[in-house]
């Protein structure tokens, strides 16, 4: 899913400023960073501070990376989710 929607806008996972993946399971979230190659400062993983909150994770790890200063004016920010049923989307957004 992120893969498609980078090459699908002429992207490579390097130039992603941050990733910020739902936030079910820290060992999903680095395997996807490992398989990206991405660096530990390109994904935001917050789980550990608040555990899996479903539906409200995203906005809850966009809104703190942006507050912790991760994220400024024109940089490539990735959404990424996936549900039971092996569904799943993402989202690119210059910022």
């Amino acid at each position: 899913m992120i893969v498609e929607a980078l090459a699908s806008n002429g992207l490579k996972p390097s130039d992603l400023k941050i990733l910020i993946p739902h936030q079910a399971n820290l060992r999903i979230a680095q395997f996807v960073q490992q398989k990206l190659q991405l660096r530990d400062d390109q994904v935001h993983n917050n789980i550990q501070k608040y555990g899996n909150t479903t539906a409200a994770s995203v906005p809850i790890a966009l809104c703190e990376a942006w507050q912790d200063g991760k994220i400024k004016e024109g940089d490539l920010v990735c959404l990424a989710a996936f549900g039971s049923g092996f569904t799943w989307a993402s989202a690119l957004i210059r910022w």
